[in-house]
């Protein structure tokens, strides 16, 4: 499984490219200040529509504009793909108007499932695209919960087979968290968890309280990166007894 870091990660500039060498990024088209360095120094990145950003914001963003961003950066050996934009509190119809209008604007687009939707518009997906995202939303907000897990077992039971063999390449959004993807076929996952939580004080209270932010980032990522995501799918009971 690919592990995508979220950026921003903080830090001055060769702290930021001494953490991200040989690493895998995500970069989003509402924060793109890392962006240099990302395609500089990184196996590999992904480009992030923003659309959670600027819905938290109450901003409406160009699409047009994000498409002239990406098509800046497809020729670059470490693209891997982009985000296809998305409303996060939109109907299926108003994102799917926006696959159709914008999926074939650049290679490589990836459509967002969000868990609120339905079974049949994830079935449609799943047929039509070699790589999905699925992003938490609705009344499953919270990756990890015991009420997201119950939707997430109905989720895979569309996108895989019937060996628990997802059918397409499937992309945890804000799902690097290894108690989550060590339980999910995921090609890939993303988080934020690195560049956010590396200046946490609270969260490194009472330990490594003599390294840098920098180094902070280098332990979460070891924590996340050591593990792997599972081979198929099959949800252990003890996740439904929580």
């Amino acid at each position: 499984m690919i592990a995508y870091h979220g950026t921003p990660i903080g830090g001055n500039s060769v702290e930021i490219a001494r953490f991200l060498s040989g690493k895998h990024a995500l970069v989003s088209f509402a924060n793109q200040q890392d962006m240099n360095i990302v395609a500089a120094t990184c196996a590999s990145f992904v480009l992030d529509n923003g659309a959670f950003t600027f819905w938290k914001g109450g901003k409406t963003p160009d699409w047009d504009e994000y498409y002239r961003w990406v098509n800046e950066w497809v020729a670059h050996p470490g693209y891997d793909w982009h985000l296809i934009p998305d409303i996060i509190d939109g109907t299926e119809d108003d994102n799917w108007r926006l696959m159709f209008q914008y999926g074939r604007k650049a290679p490589f687009g990836v459509p967002v499932y969000h868990m609120h939707e339905s079974m049949e518009h994830l079935e449609r997906l799943v047929d039509n695209y070699p790589r999905i995202a699925i992003g938490s939303s609705g009344q499953w907000p919270t990756p990890g919960t015991k009420s997201w897990w119950a939707r997430m077992a109905e989720v895979m039971a569309v996108v895989c087979d019937d060996q628990g063999r997802p059918r397409c390449k499937v992309h945890g959004l804000r799902m690097l968290n290894p108690d989550i993807f060590k339980l999910l076929p995921l090609g890939s996952a993303d988080s934020c968890n690195c560049g956010r939580n590396n200046g946490n004080t609270e969260r490194w209270k009472g330990c490594y309280t003599d390294i840098s932010a920098s180094q902070k980032s280098e332990v979460l990522a070891w924590r996340i990166e050591r593990h792997n995501s599972a081979p198929v799918w099959e949800l252990p009971q003890s996740q439904l007894d929580l």
